[in-house]
């Protein structure tokens, strides 16, 4: 009752962080440990003379850390559903809410993400993010993979395996943050943008938490990336809204989505996606792996149920775009808790993320008066922070054992330190970004070019 009453305190506050056992000696010995030897005196008939030597039992080295072929094989698999989050979830779920003349190049945004940091992760951004480095940056030991071969190890699965897993999430998180730029950025702007905000931005915030930086040290909860991905995303989407301005016509012009088909295929997608995402995130095929599996369905699930609940309260109908966007929600918000929380944690958690979530693009974002196209910062910027704070209140001892945080107030506190962290960092390095993008080749398109549509004014092509 306690945990949820914390709860709902801190989903209001939006809407208004060994015994040592001791084996006793035994009184006889094992007889396989002593050898008796008999010696009879040459001189008298005294009793023999027993000697007894134990002999001792060699203490066994500690086992190598091996290769297990079941966790390779889950993330292989789980990569694989990560990447197809974005191409095509991502693509699609974002191109059928912009209006026809933008369709493609929306849809390329997320395809030339999975390019364009596919290149960069290899070269430069793994080895920032999980190199071993300091507190704040990893090194440059693993400069285009330099040293990883094939026996290479982390944990129980190749590291060559974990650097492509790793490299999906950075795909993903790049391509959210075009949610808020949709229909009036610059296509070479994007793309200089995204090459240098992967590893100025998004590796040093995953060494932070994830490479043994000082979030992670500090005891930081974050199983799946609520601060890494979308926390970070949806602060940088924001910060791009803002320093684009709004899209011409807005509030005058129809700005209705082209094809909600797509989007729903999209957020399907996306919502198949994500049991890689996080279950692929307890790296191996195990118990972990499974309950996050299950706490993520039931955060999805209970998120959508409660955001339609509330659009037909406040809007008189439940849309079909409020159901998709309820589950995504749900998503977001369970991530950074998956492998750390209850059943009953998780469905709490997904329906407080669908109220809040719905909240962050309606009520929230005419406060901030910035043209978040696809709501980008209200769905995974709101439904990161959400969840970032509530892994401290459901944190359980039921899944986590001895490594439950001991003091909820305490890693309350440490989680709200990794929001803040990632909000003001990713926030300043964002616009400093995108400003000098600005000074050298600018970041939106001109008027007539916007007019046109991107598609044609962009890329020479249109959907017919």
């Amino acid at each position: 009752m306690k945990k949820m009453l914390l709860a709902l305190s801190l989903s209001g506050a939006l809407l208004g962080g060994s015994v040592a056992w001791a084996e006793e000696a035994a009184s006889v010995p094992n007889p396989s440990e002593v050898t008796v030897v008999e010696t009879t005196s040459a001189v008298s008939e005294e009793a023999p003379v027993v000697a007894a030597s134990v002999e001792e039992v060699p203490t066994p080295a500690e086992e190598e850390v091996k290769l297990d072929t079941g966790d390779t094989a889950w993330i292989l698999v789980s990569t694989a559903l990560v990447l197809l989050m974005t191409i095509p979830g991502l693509a699609l779920f974002y191109g059928g809410m912009v209006r026809k003349k933008n369709v493609l190049s929306t849809m390329a945004h997320s395809f030339v993400a999975a390019a364009v940091v596919s290149v960069v992760w290899v070269i430069v951004g793994y080895t920032l993010a999980f190199g071993e480095g300091n507190l704040f940056i990893g090194s440059l030991d693993k400069f285009m993979l330099s040293g990883i071969t094939t026996e290479a190890l982390s944990g129980t699965i190749p590291e060559i395996l974990f650097v492509i897993f790793q490299m999906t999430f950075a795909i993903i998180t790049v391509a959210i943050i075009s949610g808020s730029i949709a229909e009036r950025m610059k296509f070479g702007a994007f793309i200089a943008f995204i090459a240098i905000w992967v590893v100025v931005v998004y590796a040093p915030i995953t060494h932070w938490v994830w490479g043994g930086g000082w979030l992670g040290s500090d005891g930081a909860l974050d199983f799946a990336g609520g601060t890494v991905v979308h926390i970070n995303s949806g602060v940088a989407g924001l910060v791009a809204a803002y320093m684009l301005g709004k899209r011409m016509g807005l509030g005058r012009e129809s700005m209705a989505p082209h094809n909600l088909t797509l989007t729903v295929i999209g957020a399907s997608l996306i919502w198949v996606g994500w049991f890689g995402f996080n279950g692929g995130s307890a790296l191996g095929a195990n118990g972990s792996a499974g309950y996050a599996l299950v706490v993520t369905q039931v955060a999805a699930a209970s998120a959508a149920l409660s955001w339609l609940l509330v659009e037909k309260l406040v809007r008189g109908k439940a849309s079909v775009l409020g159901g998709a966007s309820g589950a995504v929600a749900g998503l977001v918000v369970i991530t950074p808790a998956a492998g750390f929380v209850t059943v009953s944690g998780g469905l709490i958690m997904g329906l407080i993320g669908g109220v809040v979530c719905f909240w962050g693009i309606t009520a929230l974002k005419r406060v901030l008066k910035a043209d978040d196209s696809l709501d980008a910062f209200g769905l995974h910027g709101v439904g990161g922070i959400v969840g970032a704070l509530l892994t401290a209140v459901f944190a359980s001892e039921f899944i986590m054992g001895d490594a439950v945080p001991e003091n909820m107030l305490a890693q309350l506190w440490v989680q709200t330190e990794g929001v803040l962290a990632t909000i003001v960092y990713s926030g300043v390095m964002t616009f400093i970004i995108l400003k000098v993008i600005d000074l050298v080749i600018g970041i939106r398109v001109e008027s007539d070019d916007e007019r046109m549509g991107l598609d044609l004014s962009q890329h020479g092509e249109r959907v017919e």
